[in-house]
């Protein structure tokens, strides 16, 4: 964190939310055609409905498709291939394109949880995973500044959550406990790395974190996926997780950027299976690292060999500890 910063510097509007809305209430001239405000025609030529909460439809342009032809056999051990079924869809949380989940009602991230649990029902009848992210802010990737967020629901377990169901799994098979569970056990004993925890949640830096202020989002109770949580569960889900976004906001002084996502038990045929080794919950990782301008960059030693921190996992939840959360 000390060593001299020559590289690349960020712009503000990198990072800084752009504002939609004219004195009036009405878009300004650069959103009239963001294709995901109510009314607006997308480049497919579907009209958005007038929406005035949450707004769910499947992805114009998808990664995954339902009916997607699996590959022929290479006949060779060395190049190996298997089909990818699914689907994706867009999840609006609000029909304004100035505000951000840190800036929006208890109610209305209550719509946005509901939704998130709807799609979770819904997707998971037929698919095995149903990955719930967020990508926040240009610098993150995201090609449209409008509070929304991705669900691409596939035919099979990925790559990082299948680490997760691995590594869960074996020590719920040595200990006939969860994981997670034992982990928050002992962290909520030590309170280095507690970031925000009510009733029944607690935000914390995990003790392997990578990223500069990275964090992890988890109930206290034991939960395998995000459609068993209790209705007082879901609304104290709703006070921490703008608690923590309201956080990030005051970190650098600008509307924070991220990727999140939710971890649960797998779904489709897993349904039927013992997946009590589970442990719900939902990692935020930050690029943001000196200032609102400055971001880490995962390169050389790092993509090579094994990535390095550039701060403490204390340290950051210490830093986060400290802002305001209102």
């Amino acid at each position: 964190m000390k060593r001299p910063w020559q590289g690349k510097v960020n712009t503000a509007s990198d990072s800084a939310e752009k504002k939609d809305e004219a004195q009036n209430g009405q878009p300004d001239a650069g959103q009239l055609d963001n294709p995901l405000r109510p009314g607006a025609r997308r480049p497919n030529g579907t009209v958005n409905p007038d929406y005035t909460s949450t707004f769910v439809f499947t992805n114009d342009f998808p990664a995954l498709m339902p009916d997607s032809p699996s590959p022929k056999d290479s006949g060779s051990e060395l190049f190996q291939m298997q089909g990818a079924q699914g689907t994706c869809r867009v999840v609006c949380f609000h029909p304004s394109s100035s505000v951000t989940l840190a800036k929006m009602t208890l109610g209305e991230i209550k719509g946005v949880v509901t939704v998130w649990i709807e799609q979770m029902l819904e997707l998971g009848k037929q698919y095995t995973w149903v990955q719930i992210f967020e990508n926040r802010g240009d610098i993150m990737g995201c090609s449209n500044p409008h509070p929304h967020c991705q669900i691409w629901a596939t035919s099979h377990v990925p790559n990082e959550p299948s680490k997760k169901e691995h590594q869960q799994k074996v020590y719920f098979q040595k200990h006939n406990k969860p994981l997670l569970l034992d982990y928050l056990s002992d962290e909520l004993k030590k309170q280095e790395r507690i970031v925000l925890e009510n009733e029944l949640w607690v935000v914390l830096v995990p003790f392997w974190a990578l990223w500069p202020y990275e964090t992890m989002l988890i109930p206290k109770r034991h939960v395998q996926r995000l459609q068993d949580l209790t209705e007082k569960e879901q609304e104290a889900l709703c006070v921490i997780m703008k608690g923590l976004l309201v956080k990030y906001d005051h970190l650098f002084d600008v509307s924070f950027p991220y990727s999140m996502g939710w971890h649960g038990a797998p779904t489709g045929e897993f349904l039927d299976t013992d997946t009590q080794h589970w442990q719900l919950h939902a990692v935020y990782y930050p690029p943001l690292l000196r200032s609102a301008t400055v971001q880490k960059f995962m390169v050389g030693y790092e993509l090579l060999a094994g990535p390095q921190r550039d701060l403490t996992p204390e340290q950051a939840a210490q830093t986060l500890r400290n802002l305001p959360s209102v």
